[in-house]
């Protein structure tokens, strides 16, 4: 049975969709067993409402709750709060295996790299969203925001990492990757981009496409875009407004009319594939690579259902076995040249 810790208490709807998600996920799975943190008044009485299996949950109290403008540094120190108290235990306890959290992204960056540690060899831990794309699956985006300044030996990393994901949380045997760049050319880019592309085609261990522009994390036929924190979490921010803009409009215009509203019943199957398609709360959040133990960040203004979905990914990344295959994978890359040379 797979221990996950849910910070109960992060997020913008907490702990009204924290509870209802995690009710939700032991539904759908019998092989669940959850740990909430949090204020526990609150989550017991969000609790009442549902109906569960009691032996498979439990409560843990914590009266400290980090908000959205805390400074991530300073609230690392505030071990009784929901989200460091998660930390805390993921890292002692051998059998819990998850967390998942809808709470400060910051705070979560810092408490994963200081308190639960990176896997050994791992230079930087980073935000890897799953992007739905035209092929009916979903493209790796890595990094989305935990770093804002990269070298180019962490972008190679990213790489591996993403690859690793793509694998196991995928099933894509051979994952494409590609690094975001404004042109395809080899020769486009900045120095950043530049120095990475060399080192990536070099690389046996991972399946390197070349530069790839923006519209590719969508449309174009790859599985990883590699990118900075900086310009990916641009990238993963436009993509949802994009998405959201689309749907929004169609809304609005197929009830403004009668005609449109007719119109409608005839196309609500294919327009319910495509809202589908679209809906980035399926995986429920972003993976934090490159950690010893699962950490999934779910947005902020998550859904039960997008909390939902976070837990059964993390269980699944758990189940398998995405640490190992990182912890194989880095041993059979030789990165130590790349280091040197920065």
């Amino acid at each position: 049975m797979e221990k996950i810790i849910l910070d109960a208490m992060g997020g913008d709807n907490a702990p009204a969709a924290t509870v209802q998600g995690a009710v939700e996920a032991l539904k759908n799975d019998n092989g669940l067993y959850l740990i909430l943190t949090g204020r526990k008044a609150e989550v017991e009485a969000e609790l009442k409402k549902y109906t569960y299996d009691t032996s498979r949950l439990e409560i843990v109290d914590c009266p400290d709750v980090i908000g959205m403008n805390d400074i991530p540094t300073e609230a690392v120190k505030r071990k009784d709060s929901s989200l460091m108290a998660a930390y805390w235990m993921l890292k002692k306890q051998e059998d819990v295996c998850a967390l998942v959290t809808a709470g400060s992204t910051g705070a979560t960056i810092v408490g994963g790299q200081l308190i639960l540690g990176r896997i050994p060899g791992v230079k930087r831990a980073a935000l890897c969203p799953a992007i739905p794309n035209s092929r009916g699956g979903v493209t790796l985006l890595c990094d989305c925001g935990a770093n804002a300044e990269c070298k180019p030996v962490m972008l190679c990393q990213f790489a591996v990492l993403a690859s690793a994901y793509a694998k196991v949380g995928f099933g894509i045997k051979d994952p494409k990757v590609g690094l975001l760049n404004n042109g395809t050319e080899e020769h486009k880019g900045d120095p950043l981009r530049r120095t990475t592309y060399g080192y990536l085609k070099e690389m046996k261990a991972i399946n390197f496409a070349g530069n790839v522009e923006g519209r590719d994390i969508m449309l174009g036929d790859i599985d990883v875009a590699v990118t900075d924190g900086f310009s990916g979490n641009i990238a993963l921010k436009s993509i949802e407004g994009c998405g959201k803009m689309i749907l929004g409009v169609m809304k609005k215009e197929l009830s403004a009319t009668v005609r449109s509203k007719i119109g409608y019943l005839f196309a609500k199957k294919a327009i319910g594939k495509m809202r589908s398609q679209l809906d980035f709360d399926k995986v429920g959040g972003a993976l934090l690579l490159g950690l010893k133990k699962t950490v999934i960040k779910s947005h902020g203004s998550s859904k039960p259902q997008t909390i939902a979905a976070a837990i059964a990914n993390a269980a699944a990344i758990h189940r398998n076995g995405l640490v190992p295959a990182v912890e194989k994978t880095l041993k059979e890359v030789d990165l130590e040249h790349l280091i040197t040379e920065e």
